[in-house]
């Protein structure tokens, strides 16, 4: 999927690293900003 400046993130869930727990981008939508990151490398060789 294909995502474009200025468009809005389409619906999804992801685990909190912190507490486990299922986290749904629609409970923050229109009510807090989100960042979602994703880095690979981090606890890998290389």
């Amino acid at each position: 999927m294909e995502a474009k400046v200025g468009s809005e993130a389409p619906l999804f869930e992801l685990s909190s690293t912190l507490t486990k727990e299922k986290l749904k981008l629609e409970d923050y939508r229109n009510k807090k900003n989100v960042l979602v990151a994703f880095y690979p490398l981090d606890f890998t060789p290389g």
